[in-house]
């Protein structure tokens, strides 16, 4: 009797071990296929428009474009298991691009705003910035409150675009298709001044030679990832793996590669 219990008690706890065993690799392949298995335009694939003019969270190096928005998306990617493919479009059709389904994700120093809210979802914040103003190295303009009466350039449909028309109207802001363009009309004196991210405001004052940037900031800003309106299970698996991206270090290891003092 006591050979025959101790028989079932070994095979209950044989039992035991096999379904622990099962269940640990059930939950580690669970895991790894509910990231596959978010829905995405193409299959097995994750897309993602910018803007690559908007260095250096986008920018064009040969024929690559490179960044911090693209590396992010890389490893976001990476943890879905799916491939990234950059789909580079005018900064104002990033938005439509989503909205419409072209696209899975817009990436592009995109700044959280609720006009924004209104056509797409936002990603946690990846990343928090400034705008700058920049002018003519012999400019009397100071700060923001020097700005009233003067020409302002900004790259269309970006937040520099919007508060900047809120700000001093319709008639004072001049659209460029990208902030190039903007900066070197700025160095023609064509325009008075220009609106830019901090970060990219850098990129063209060691650029561009004849401008500086004021050290007033004009706005303060926040970055995250846009998903179609509605697209919960997306919006929900790239919060869970920027998440992990962060608790990893590995977003401030991206960001810090890129904005590292030179």
């Amino acid at each position: 009797m006591k050979m025959k219990k101790f028989a079932v008690a070994a095979i209950i706890a044989m039992m035991g071990m096999t379904l622990m065993a099962c269940g640990g690799k059930k939950s580690a392949e669970s895991k790894a296929e509910g990231a596959a298995s978010v829905k995405t335009v193409n299959a097995g694939k994750l897309i993602m428009a910018t803007n690559a003019e908007f260095p250096p969270y986008e920018y064009h190096e040969g024929n690559e474009i490179k960044g911090i928005d693209v590396e992010i998306c890389q490893a976001v990617a990476e943890k879905l298991g799916l491939e990234l493919q950059i789909e580079d479009v005018a900064f104002d059709a990033i938005i439509p691009e989503v909205a419409s389904g072209k696209a899975d994700l817009a990436a592009a120093g995109m700044t959280v705003t609720e006009d924004r809210k209104q056509n797409m979802d936002f990603s946690d914040t990846y990343a928090t910035s400034i705008q700058l103003i920049l002018v003519q190295e012999n400019s009397s303009i100071a700060g923001k409150e020097d700005l009233t009466g003067k020409k302002i350039g900004v790259q269309l449909g970006t937040t520099s675009d919007l508060f900047s028309t809120e700000d001093f109207g319709e008639d004072a802001v001049v659209r460029y298709s990208k902030s190039m363009e903007a900066v070197q009309a700025l160095s023609q004196g064509k325009i008075d001044a220009v609106i830019v991210d901090s970060q990219t405001a850098k990129e063209f004052v060691n650029e561009v030679k004849g401008i500086k940037a004021l050290d007033s900031s004009y706005s303060d800003e926040a970055y995250a990832i846009g998903v179609k309106k509605g697209n919960t299970e997306l919006l929900n698996a790239v919060n869970a793996a920027l998440a992990e991206l962060k608790s990893e270090g590995k977003l401030d290891e991206i960001v810090t590669k890129y904005t590292k003092a030179e």
